[in-house]
């Protein structure tokens, strides 16, 4: 924000080239909004948590207005019948994004899945991670690693368990869902067992994701692209250094490994592999990197922070925490131990994770889109160029689609047919249409295995003078949205 202040007091020097920009009137038909200030319109408006005051302006201007974040005009659709003009009706439209300059500075950023053209690159990728990688059969296949992963956690927690003391839930899950994810990619851990290397990686992962949903001049004033005045290029590229050297010795241990040996993982990265020795696949070892990343980060990220989202969600209401914690010890047994094929007999469970996405979905405001030609939705013009956003933070609290919309009511879809995958747009958690989060079904199983293993193996309670009510359930915003005061509670054996 001190960089928005430096700005204005430089933007002096550029003001005859904005000026004819900055002068020109509202299009015709475009959609209501707030009124912005010179130069950087609505950007200093947004305030700490933007998808909150996109959600309260709506109320004001509509469920489609327009907004301006200096050069840019952002349209900010917030109800279901928006959202699914734009991500079902008119996907071809919107099937690319515009790309924040913190992500550009990445390595072969060409190679990412999330952030490059929905072209025929993108679809190539894309097939690989549905038909190869997140298929049922592979995922099924790899699922002993995760099992493996999930006992080192109960492990882990059993020491607090034994002492005592809390487990920061935030921390500890985010450094399973690491060891998950890289164990379903590399067959192998990036955390060590103790879990005493996880802060290392969540200080990269979220150093990528804070900045990358931060608003940052040099994507709303090109010409100012160069200076890097909020650092925040210079800040992220530290963590794309150093994850690309990690993933290099990996890669490097694996290509010497099938060079000497016949023996295969099956994982993630032999399948990438195979598909780098296809003349025709367009994949290499340089640009299976940012895809790896793309998956690494997505998953860790948002699987760790929904699981203490709903651990925290738990804790408020002890009785929702002890009917969750019933079904999983009549379902598994007082002496058995929780596995993915044991998820679909636990319906509550499924619903406490639902209810936890839909109040708290991991990402806020979807990722954005750019409007590839001028098309109207809802009834009014969204020009070629637009940037255009879908909070679904604000539908998932819609009070038209949901009753008591902001009270955690996991019983709500207890035999209801709504899921996440991109079919009811009052809930998307995930996004819908052709760029609906790929790793979905990795997701869900990491989050529900973790959270089911928890409840099953302890009984918790928040630390010695908290109660329920005090707990703080403050958002932290990024391009995901992690707790801001990180959850502590007392496993109980």
């Amino acid at each position: 924000m001190e960089a928005l202040h430096i700005l204005l007091g430089c933007i002096a020097f550029f003001i005859l080239i904005l000026r004819p920009l900055l002068n020109r009137s509202r299009v015709k038909n475009s959609p209501p909004g707030p009124t912005g200030l010179p130069i950087v319109g609505n950007l200093l408006q947004l305030g700490a948590r933007p998808h909150e005051t996109l959600a309260n302006w709506a109320k004001t201007y509509g469920s489609l207005m327009s907004i301006r974040l200096c050069s840019a005009t952002v349209i900010v659709a917030s109800s279901p019948t928006l959202a699914q003009e734009i991500l079902h009706k008119n996907d071809q439209t919107f099937s690319n994004r515009p790309v924040p300059d913190c992500i550009q500075s990445q390595p072969n950023v060409e190679g990412t899945l999330a952030w490059v053209p929905g072209d025929s690159h993108w679809r190539n990728r894309r097939r690989v991670c549905s038909t190869q990688m997140f298929t049922p059969q592979r995922l099924d296949f790899l699922q002993h690693f995760r099992h493996r992963k999930v006992d080192q956690l109960i492990e882990h927690i059993r020491k607090h368990c034994v002492s005592g003391t809390p487990v920061d839930i935030g921390e500890l899950s985010f450094a399973s869902t690491l060891n998950l994810i890289s164990n379903t990619i590399f067959s192998t851990d990036v955390v060590d067992p103790n879990f005493e290397s996880a802060g290392e990686f969540k200080e990269l992962v979220w150093r990528i994701m804070e900045s990358a949903g931060k608003p940052n001049v040099s994507d709303y004033f090109p010409v100012l692209k160069r200076f890097d005045l909020q650092g925040m290029r210079k800040h992220v590229q530290v963590s794309y250094v150093r994850m690309h050297e990690i993933f290099d010795e990996i890669i490097g241990k694996r290509l010497e490994a099938r060079a000497t040996s016949n023996v295969r993982n099956e994982d993630f990265l032999d399948v990438l592999l195979d598909q780098c020795k296809e003349d025709s696949s367009l994949f290499s070892i340089a640009t299976i990197k940012p895809l790896i990343l793309d998956l690494f980060i997505a998953g860790s990220d948002t699987s760790g922070i929904t699981t203490e989202w709903a651990m925290a969600e738990l804790l408020r209401k002890p009785e929702t925490l002890q009917k969750a914690r019933k079904e999983v010890l009549e379902a598994i047994g007082a002496n058995g131990e929780v596995k993915e094929s044991d998820l679909e007999r636990l319906p509550y469970i499924q619903a406490v994770v639902k209810e936890t996405l839909r109040l708290h979905p991991p990402a806020p405001l979807l990722l954005p889109y750019i409007a590839s030609n001028d098309v109207e939705i809802g009834g009014y013009t969204i020009q070629k160029g637009n940037h255009v956003m879908v909070n679904a933070w604000s539908i998932g609290r819609d009070q038209a689609y949901w009753d008591e919309p902001l009270s955690f009511l996991p019983e709500r879809f207890m035999g209801s047919a709504i899921d996440y995958k991109g079919r009811n747009f009052e809930y998307i958690p995930f996004g819908a249409g052709r760029r609906i989060c790929p790793g979905l079904p990795l997701a869900n199983r990491m989050v529900y295995l973790m959270l089911a293993a928890m409840l099953h193996s302890f009984d918790w309670k928040l630390p010695k003078g908290q109660t329920p009510a005090d707990l703080d359930m403050t958002e932290q915003f990024g391009i995901t949205l992690k707790k801001a005061v990180p959850l502590c509670a007392v496993p109980i054996s």
